[in-house]
């Protein structure tokens, strides 16, 4: 591996002395692109020689410096390609700079017009955010502006996929009515294909969750809403579980608010983002007693 490592070292040298004689008079006079693309090639090689060691930064560092010559001579497809290997080196080492190689590569890829590649670079920033960088409001941003240009490029499926992301993340943070009007949006969209028409379900359970941790009377009037859109919603364990727990919120029951869920999740297991809206509901019986 040091030898690999050592070969690739050598290489860099290489492409910096070929990138300084292409700059001197005679050099520019004498095939001074030649030496560009000669150098370019220096530091590919030498990128994948560190990837191979595991030198992630140097790795990560010698295809920036590829992309940037890739630039300078307007080869912009390679150069943005050049960003993304960047990025997925310094993924193993240092998010925040593989954040800034897709920032980079996106940039090119908008001018060129190429939305749906820089869609799918927005979604890999966004899952940054989510695992590495954690931080869930940028993550949103970048889950919102992928869905932008999917929905552009006319492709639904994925734009929905960044929206229910984007819808998750917001009810985490409280930002409920964005939540909701997400869900409710791809659940009417999706009772436009028959294909998809069973997961509507899911989507108006969620946004009914979303509208117990606001407002009682609100979630009430969203489930007859949302039978009256889709009237087999009605006869879901989903929907019978919602009303069974504002029954329970209005008489201030937690014992058989708990209960509710239990026997609901002993059927359909209730994932972590669940379980984290049906705690903040049920709070709202510890902290809203019955004065009656």
């Amino acid at each position: 591996m040091a030898d690999n490592e050592q070969k690739a070292m050598q290489l860099i040298a290489e492409a910096e002395k070929k990138l300084n004689s292409s700059k001197s008079f005679l050099g520019s006079l004498f095939g001074g692109s030649s030496k560009v693309e000669e150098a370019v090639d220096c530091y590919l090689r030498a990128a994948n020689l560190f990837k191979m060691g595991k030198k992630w930064s140097q790795a990560g560092q010698a295809f920036c410096n590829a992309a940037q010559l890739h630039l300078k001579a307007g080869v912009r497809h390679d150069a943005a390609t050049n960003f993304v290997d960047a990025s997925n080196c310094y993924k193993k080492c240092d998010p925040n700079e593989a954040v800034s190689c897709l920032l980079k590569a996106i940039e090119i890829y908008t001018d060129m017009g190429r939305f749906t590649v820089a869609a799918k670079q927005h979604q890999n920033i966004a899952e940054l955010y989510e695992t590495e960088c954690v931080d869930l409001a940028r993550a949103m941003q970048h889950y919102e502006q992928a869905a932008d240009y999917f929905r552009g490029e006319e492709s639904t499926s994925s734009a929905n996929k960044c929206m229910l992301k984007l819808a998750q993340y917001a009810a985490q943070l409280e930002h409920y009515d964005k939540a909701i009007q997400i869900y409710e949006q791809i659940a009417k969209s999706s009772l436009d294909n028959s294909l998809l028409k069973y997961s509507a379900k899911e989507y108006m359970f969620r946004a009914a969750l979303c509208h117990l941790c606001v407002d009682l009377l609100n979630a009430q009037h969203a489930l007859d809403k949302y039978c009256a859109l889709y009237p087999a919603f009605g006869d879901t364990r989903e929907c019978k579980l919602v009303k069974e727990l504002i029954e329970h919120l209005e008489d201030q029951n937690v014992e058989a608010f708990t209960e509710a869920v239990k026997t609901y999740d002993s059927i359909s297991r209730l994932d972590q983002w669940y379980t984290s809206m049906l705690v903040r509901i049920k709070k709202q019986i510890n902290d809203n007693p019955d004065l009656r």
